[in-house]
């Protein structure tokens, strides 16, 4: 059996240099994040909380409302459960931008 022979290395380039590229090239390192990727990643995360806020508010409402309605209370429940919407769509938004525990 004969011997194998193996290319030399390109000139100036150490190993780590050389593997880098290869990663790089081979999709094992993730890619540099762009600053407009990171910006449509904050307004992804602003629209969420907002969204969150008030649809935990309207919902609140819309069961205050029925229950009210249902029972012939007026502003009872609507005033009860709109703060209780407003009180768990802040939790859900503390839940949302909360470090995790591994974080700190």
């Amino acid at each position: 059996m004969g011997e194998e022979t193996r290319p030399d290395p390109p000139a100036g380039k150490t190993f780590e240099q050389r593997l880098g590229e290869a990663r790089t090239r081979s999709g094992m390192d993730p890619q540099p994040v762009s600053d407009s990727a990171v910006d449509r990643s904050s307004l992804g995360l602003v629209m969420r909380v907002g969204v969150e806020l008030v649809a935990a508010v309207v919902v609140g409402a819309a069961i205050g409302w029925g229950l009210d309605r249902w029972l012939g209370l007026r502003p009872l429940f609507l005033i009860l459960f709109v703060l209780l919407g407003g009180i768990a769509g802040i939790v859900n938004v503390w839940r949302l931008v909360a470090p995790g525990p591994g974080t700190r």
